[in-house]
């Protein structure tokens, strides 16, 4: 749902190039022709981290939304009223996916974005693959971060998947991801997989967003007085 000027075009080079840095600026790199991954470097929300290790994972905030970007605050608000969260991490957790949220809408003009916050206790899309959207934003707030292999061995690890043995890199927990995905005709894109989790124990707290699709929900409403 683009909202004024073109809409993004996503045209393949023959080449892949990832942007990483320290600063959020670095994920408006992912609009250029040959940015196949912005990578904003950062830890995560200091409020969040110890409430979160603290909390039964059970209680973890879950769930889907299609929203406006004026409307995240109060979309957010219920969707986290239903977790264990103490106010401030809750505050902390909703003050950053509504920062991530509005960054994204920017970036590719939408009216409206698709926000999954999850909590993954299983290994969730465990195969190596590219995205079949225009791009994603992803970050992880508890628990192991995606894995990601550079594009020269991206074939590699499709071909081998739970074989491959090569170099993977991994976000760490608070660094913010936005892939470019691959379009129809392309074989482009960053090769990931998210981390094997389960037997583990282990629960991950994971935030996706999406550009509008015919698999996203009905756009969120408020609900009426």
């Amino acid at each position: 749902m683009p909202e004024g000027g073109p809409s993004p075009t996503w045209s393949r080079p023959t080449w892949t190039q990832i942007a990483s840095g320290s600063d959020a600026g670095i994920l408006s790199r992912i609009r250029l022709p040959r940015t196949e991954l912005a990578l904003w470097r950062r830890p995560p929300p200091p409020a969040l981290g110890p409430a979160l290790a603290s909390l039964d994972p059970a209680r973890y905030p879950d769930g889907r939304l299609l929203v406006r970007p004026a409307d995240l605050p109060a979309a957010l608000a219920g969707l986290l009223a239903v977790s264990g969260l103490p106010p401030p991490a809750g505050d902390a957790l909703a003050a950053d996916i509504i920062d991530l949220g509005r960054r994204f809408a920017d970036l590719f003009g939408l009216e409206a974005l698709d926000l999954r916050l999850e909590a993954l206790a299983h290994d969730a899309c465990w195969k190596f693959h590219r995205d079949h959207v225009p791009a994603r934003l992803v970050t992880t707030y508890a628990g192991p971060g995606t894995e990601w292999v550079v594009p020269a061995l991206g074939a590699r690890a499709i071909d081998e998947q739970k074989a491959y043995s090569g170099p993977l890199e991994r976000l760490a927990p608070g660094d913010v991801a936005i892939f470019r995905g691959c379009q129809p005709g392309h074989d482009h894109g960053i090769v990931h997989r998210s981390p094997p989790v389960a037997g583990t124990g282990v629960t991950r707290l994971f935030l996706c967003l999406n550009l509008p699709s015919p698999a996203s929900p009905a756009l969120w409403q408020a609900p009426s007085a």
